[in-house]
């Protein structure tokens, strides 16, 4: 039951927040946290265990924290997603069911919310397009975004977490009739909808980057990376990506959000495909691929960029994999090892942090061109299924999500 003390602490969290944009993977969907101040080493047990939130539902999803108030989605009535606002004693304030989870395969919540001005926007697993009060959980829109708009789901369900721009929350459809659609964020009116260039929505949800004064929305369907004009919706360029989808697993199964740095682009998918940096154009209306490296195919934990190089899993089959650097200059595998197994990998106060999905090994690692600098590790204790949810570190604080339940570590120095 709501105590009124946690309302009101609640709103006040809100507000204060209220303009801060708080999304998926960090600092523009980047794998980057900006946090100091964080222990360079763990004791051999692990960091400590500020608190266990069990019963948060199931799910693959990253959880987020806006002040002192956490939202995650998970799945806890049937086959239906839900969102859910806890305080930091593990309270919950409140669950707010928001569509239709995905039933075909690898049955778990998979959108991550985002955050702005007191709303939350989240996709259920269906491709429903929610916006919902942060304060009350009461949902402010809703739009079926894949049945109003023809929208086609790639084989294992909607990933996406919805991406803000200004005033729009933009949106992948893929399928023949649309690629994205631009919805008012107070509303849910459409703005803006992008020609169709054929293929399905992938698992990568997009990005959007600035680049000398033109901003752009990446987006990647089972078939191409596309650059679309956020003003307007126009398509600026693609890229064919299923030209490189030779292996007989993941054809169309474009995985990760793709990396922006210095005029450059980096997208990573797994399942052999090589990763691919593209140059764009100084107007940003053209891209040319600069190289291909056919070892750093992460599959589905995403990548980072750290001092010049970036770091990541590859892929071996859907269940094994290593770890490898790539110089991003020059496409050059810095090293490949094993470590654990694949998994998801972020960082923070100039180190790497990496959730291995077999068995819930976390380790805390040093960036090096040399080799996996493996610092700190432990293993994750509770919860059931793949160790698929990427971590994500708030106020000094490390979460990592295990199916329904989701551990809170410290690691502040």
């Amino acid at each position: 039951m709501k105590s009124g003390f946690a309302i009101l602490f609640l709103l006040f969290t809100i507000r204060l927040f209220s303009q801060e944009v708080v999304e998926w993977r960090g600092v523009n969907r980047s794998g980057l946290y900006n946090e100091t101040g964080l222990l360079k080493e763990w004791p051999e047990s692990g960091p400590e265990l500020f608190k266990k939130i069990e019963g948060v539902g199931k799910g693959f999803s990253q959880a987020i924290v806006v002040g002192q108030t956490i939202f995650i989605t998970g799945i806890k009535q049937d086959t239906t997603d839900v969102l859910s606002a806890f305080n930091f004693n593990g309270e919950l304030l409140w669950d707010t069911p928001y569509g239709r989870s995905w039933t075909r395969s690898y049955i778990d919540s998979r959108s991550t919310p985002t955050y702005q001005d007191g709303k939350l926007y989240v996709s259920s697993g269906t491709g429903q397009l929610n916006c919902v009060d942060a304060k009350t959980g009461n949902k402010i829109w809703h739009v079926d975004v894949v049945t109003e708009y023809a929208g086609e789901i790639h084989k294992h369900g909607d990933a996406e977490a919805p991406l803000l721009v200004r005033n729009l929350v933009v949106f992948v459809t893929g399928g023949e009739t649309n690629t994205m659609i631009a919805f008012n964020k107070n509303t849910g009116n459409p703005v803006w909808q992008t020609k169709s260039l054929g293929g399905t929505k992938s698992y990568a949800s997009p990005t959007v980057i600035n680049h000398h004064g033109q901003e752009i929305v990446l987006v990647q369907t089972a078939e191409n990376l596309i650059g679309v004009n956020s003003e307007n919706g126009e398509i600026f360029w693609s890229y064919n990506l299923f030209q490189y989808h030779t292996h007989e697993n993941g054809k169309g199964a474009q995985t990760n959000a793709p990396l922006y740095h210095n005029g450059e682009i980096f997208v990573t998918s797994g399942y052999e495909h090589p990763a691919l940096l593209f140059s764009l154009s100084d107007d940003g209306k053209s891209i040319k691929l600069k190289w291909e490296n056919n070892i750093l195919d992460t599959h589905h934990g995403g990548v980072v960029f750290v001092e010049g190089n970036i770091y990541g899993s590859t892929w071996e089959n859907n269940s094994r994999g290593k770890w490898a650097s790539v110089n991003w200059e020059t496409g050059e595998t810095k090293w490949e090892q094993d470590w654990e197994n694949k998994g998801a990998i972020i960082t923070a106060d100039d180190m790497l942090y990496l959730y291995e999905e077999k068995r819930g090994n976390v380790a805390l690692a040093e960036p090096s061109t040399d080799s996996l600098k493996i610092i700190s590790n432990f293993k994750v204790d509770a919860g059931a299924g793949p160790h698929w949810a990427h971590p994500a570190i708030y106020d000094g604080k490390l979460f990592v999500r295990h199916g329904d339940v989701l551990m809170i570590y410290n690691i502040k120095e």
